[in-house]
C-alpha cells in the first residue's frame, strides 16, 4: 500500500506537523517523514475526514440524478470519508434487503464509507413502522433512521418508533414538517412570499413538530436527530431541550448558512428547497447555534436532481439542491472567516459529532498515531468559481454556481488511499 507524507500543514490549524499515512492508519506525526508520495500542505489546515448525516445518492431508482459512486466521487472531492445515504429511494430503503443493497455499492465504489439510513415507516407512508430490527441487525449495521422529505407526523408512529430504536441505540432523525401548515407550500412564508405571490411555509411548521419530538424523546428516553434545522425558533427549541436533559440533537444546512429567502425573487428553481431558505434574522440564529453548540453538526442534504426536474417553472420544480462539493467551503465562509469558530470546532461539527451520532466507530477519530487514516486537507485562502458543469456529481443543481468561495480540498483520504489529490480526484 502507498505510503503518503503530509507536510507543511497545520492540524486543526492549531500544531504545524507533518503525518505519515502506512497501511491505512497514521503511522507517525512529527517532522523529516518519509514516505512515497509527498503532499504538499503549506498554508492548508488539516481535518478528520468529514462525515455527511444527511446525504442523497438515489441509488437505486434515480440514476439519472446520483448514483452512489458519483454520490462518493462528489463526497470525496468535498473532503467526506463518510456519508449517510437516506432513504428516499426507489424502492424505499424500508427492509434489510435494500439497506444492504447501498451499502454493498458504497464499498464497490470505494471512495467513502456509504452508511445507509433505514425508513422509518414502510414506504415512507407513515403509516407502520418499517424493518427497523432486521435493517439494524444487517450487513449495513443500520443505526439512523428517517423519513427525510416526510415528516413523521403521526405521533403514535414517531413514539413507537423511538421507543423500538432505543432497544439497539438507533436514532431518529425527523424531517420536521406539519404537513397541513405547509400544503402546497413554495417558499418561507414572510414578506418575500407574500411580495413573489408564492405559497408560504411558515417557521411554525417545524417548530410545532420539534417541539412535539423532544417532549417525545423525552418520555421515552430515546434518541432523537432534528434534521435541517432552519428557524431561530427551533434553534431555541433545541436549546431548552438540551438545558433540560434531553437527548436531542441537530443539524444546519450549509444553504441555509448562506441564503437568505431574498435570492428566491429571481425566481429561479435553483433555490427551491425543504425546508425554504429563511430570513436575515433565521440565518443569524443559526449561525450562533452552531457556534455555541447547540446545534451540533453540519450536514450538507445534497439533492440532486436531473436538469429537467430544476430548468422549469418554479411551482413545478423539485425541491432540492447539491451541497457536497462546497460545503466546507461555505463553512468557512460564513463560520470561520467571521471569527464565529475555530478550525477545531470545524473538525467537531463535521467529523467527531456526526460520527457519534451516526455510531460510526471508524470515522471521525482524533489525527493521532494509529487512528485510522481518514483525513481531509484544506487550503482556506484559496478562492475558486463554482462552475456546475465541472462538479463530480452526477447533477449539476448548485445554488453556489457562479460565487466565488473561499477554499479548497487539497486531498482526501480515505482509510489510509488517497481519493483527492492536488483538488482532483485520483
Amino acid at each position: 500500500m502507498t505510503s503518503y507524507v503530509i507536510t507543511g500543514g497545520t492540524l486543526l490549524g492549531e500544531e504545524a506537523a507533518d503525518l505519515l499515512i502506512e497501511d491505512g492508519v497514521i503511522s507517525a506525526i512529527g517532522s523529516g517523514l518519509k514516505g512515497d508520495v509527498v503532499v504538499d500542505a503549506s498554508g492548508c489546515v488539516i481535518l478528520p475526514g468529514l462525515v455527511d448525516l444527511h446525504t442523497h445518492l438515489r441509488e437505486p431508482g434515480r440514476e439519472d440524478a446520483e448514483t452512489v459512486l458519483s454520490g462518493s466521487r462528489a463526497a470525496a472531492k468535498g473532503g467526506f470519508t463518510c456519508v449517510h445515504a437516506m432513504a428516499n429511494t426507489t424502492p424505499v430503503a424500508d427492509s434489510a434487503g435494500v439497506v444492504e443493497q447501498v451499502w454493498r455499492l458504497g464499498q464497490q465504489a470505494g471512495l467513502v464509507e456509504v452508511r445507509p439510513v433505514g425508513a422509518v415507516t414502510m414506504g415512507l407512508g407513515g403509516e407502520s413502522l418499517a424493518e427497523l430490527g432486521a435493517m439494524a441487525d444487517s450487513a449495513a449495521h443500520v443505526r439512523v433512521f428517517s423519513d427525510d422529505g416526510k415528516c413523521v407526523y403521526d405521533a403514535a408512529i414517531m413514539r413507537r418508533a423511538l421507543e423500538y430504536v432505543k432497544a439497539f441505540d438507533g436514532v431518529i432523525a425527523q424531517h420536521a414538517q406539519e404537513p397541513r401548515l405547509t400544503e402546497n407550500a413554495q417558499m418561507n412564508e414572510g414578506v418575500v412570499s407574500g411580495k413573489l405571490g408564492l405559497a408560504g411555509w411558515p417557521a411554525v411548521a417545524e417548530e410545532a413538530i420539534i417541539a412535539r419530538d423532544v417532549l417525545l424523546a423525552q418520555h421515552v428516553g430515546a434518541r432523537l436527530h432534528v434534521c435541517h434545522l432552519s428557524t431561530a425558533g427551533s434553534v431555541d427549541i433545541i436549546r431548552w431541550a438540551k438545558a433540560r436533559g434531553i437527548n436531542v440533537t441537530a443539524e444546519v444546512t450549509p444553504h441555509h448558512l448562506y441564503f437568505t429567502d431574498d435570492v428566491v425573487e429571481s425566481y429561479n428553481p435553483i433555490f427551491k428547497v425543504n425546508p425554504p431558505l429563511r430570513t436575515a434574522a433565521d440565518v443569524e440564529a443559526v449561525r450562533a447555534g452552531l457556534a455555541d453548540g447547540t446545534i451540533d453538526i453540519v450536514a450538507t442534504d445534497h439533492a440532486p436532481h436531473p436538469s429537467e426536474d430544476k430548468d422549469c417553472e418554479w411551482s413545478a420544480a423539485a425541491f432540492g439542491m447539491t451541497g457536497l462539493e462546497s460545503a466546507l467551503s461555505i463553512v468557512n465562509a460564513t463560520m470561520v472567516k467571521s471569527g464565529a469558530m475555530t478550525w477545531a470546532q470545524v473538525a467537531e461539527r463535521m467529523s467527531f459529532a456526526p460520527a457519534r451520532i451516526g455510531k460510526v466507530e471508524t470515522q471521525g477519530q482524533p489525527l493521532t498515531v494509529g487512528s485510522p487514516a481518514n483525513i481531509v486537507v484544506f487550503n482556506p485562502s484559496i478562492e475558486a468559481e463554482v462552475v456546475p458543469v465541472n462538479t463530480a456529481s452526477a447533477s449539476r443543481n448548485t445554488p453556489y454556481g457562479g460565487l466565488t468561495l473561499p477554499g479548497q480540498v487539497v486531498a482526501t483520504f480515505f482509510a489510509g488511499r488517497a481519493t483527492v489529490l492536488e483538488g482532483e480526484l485520483v
